[in-house]
């Protein structure tokens, strides 16, 4: 999923808006399993509760403001994008590794197809990071990708070091040194509640995106930056409020793009063959 153009251009103030917003007002509707539009009532109740002016939101006529009605437009797209689209996108356990199997099967990989680090029974495939690495492979004609990186994503400058990311990705293409894209996988079949490494998981990818910022304002380079991730128990049952985040996060222009569950079955593809032509134009 791609960012909605409407709200990528905003400044840092408008998020700092959506971030207190939505903490004191809450992400989630209490007792539903859905995410929750904020009303203007409880906003600005909630405003006045901390001290905070809302004159940028609501006008001296009581109405919203051009910036208070971009703000409730955004908790309106973010809100039916979860609930309508991204809800759907998730897959369980044995729905995911019947599509890797399935991909398996039909593209008779060469590439590395890592297990989860998990014990006695659940051990198994890591499937969502296989069906990554296989669709990668199977749409980049036979170029080098760097599947399993073993260090640090740096870009050059004359063959020299000029920036380097604080956390190793998941998968980088071509290679981690000068890429045309990075990614990261969190996916969590097997987890049975919402722990702190899963939501640490979140953090970790806006502090890559936010070195990526600056990373690109200094080399003048893009380097695309897609998350995978996957398991309707973990995202949607116990994870909705990091969801709601991580819209936020695409829109901050942060990530690239977020793929969700099955979304990778016909999304990667086209990106991998992105990835190729752009690796292509540049005479590698």
């Amino acid at each position: 999923m791609k960012a909605d153009p409407r709200f990528l251009t905003q400044p840092k103030e408008f998020w700092a808006y959506v971030r207190t917003i939505s903490q004191e007002v809450g992400y989630t509707v209490r007792g539903e399993k859905s995410i929750k539009i904020p009303s203007l009532e409880a906003t600005i109740e909630e405003f006045g509760r901390l001290g905070l002016s809302t004159t940028q939101i609501v006008g001296m006529d009581n109405k919203l403001t051009d910036f208070g009605q971009l703000l409730f437009d955004y908790f309106t797209f973010r809100a039916r994008v979860l609930n309508d689209t991204v809800q759907g996108l998730f897959m369980k356990k044995r729905s995911a590794e019947a599509e890797f199997k399935k991909l398996k099967k039909r593209l008779n990989p060469h590439c590395p197809l890592p297990m989860n680090k998990q014990k006695g029974e659940k051990k198994n495939y890591a499937f969502l990071t296989g069906m990554v690495n296989m669709l990668v492979e199977a749409n980049i004609g036979g170029a080098r990708c760097d599947y399993d990186p073993r260090s640090l994503t740096t870009m050059t400058h004359g063959s020299v070091p000029l920036r380097t990311l604080s956390r190793r990705v998941d998968g980088a293409f071509p290679s981690v040194v000068n890429p045309i894209a990075i990614w990261e996988v969190k996916e969590y079949y097997y987890t049975t509640t919402f722990g702190s490494r899963v939501a640490d998981g979140v953090y970790e990818t806006l502090l890559d995106g936010m070195e990526l910022e600056e990373l690109e304002t200094a080399a003048q380079r893009k380097v695309q930056h897609i998350l995978f991730i996957d398991d309707y128990f973990t995202w949607w049952e116990c994870g909705r409020s990091y969801l709601c985040r991580m819209i936020d996060m695409l829109h901050m222009g942060y990530v690239d793009e977020v793929v969700f569950g099955r979304e990778v079955l016909t999304r990667l593809p086209n990106l991998a063959r992105e990835w190729k032509a752009a690796h292509d134009a540049l005479g590698s």
